[in-house]
């Protein structure tokens, strides 16, 4: 699991036995947000596999 949304182009994966699941966001409040859905991600991932969960940011309050 990881947060690095460009390792697909970072790294060769291909031949590789990992499971990727990439997460949109590293934003502790956003990702804890999505726990359940990371972890059943997470709970099907096989070899070979990758993931991309979408994680939009919430909009910016602007203080006053």
């Amino acid at each position: 699991m990881t947060a690095d949304q460009n390792i697909v182009y970072q790294q060769n994966l291909k031949d590789r036995q990992v499971a990727l699941v990439v997460l949109g966001s590293n934003i502790w409040p956003i990702v804890r947000e999505r726990a359940a859905e990371i972890a059943a991600a997470v709970s099907s991932a096989a070899f070979g596999s990758y993931s991309f969960i979408e994680m939009p940011v919430p909009p910016r309050r602007f203080r006053r």
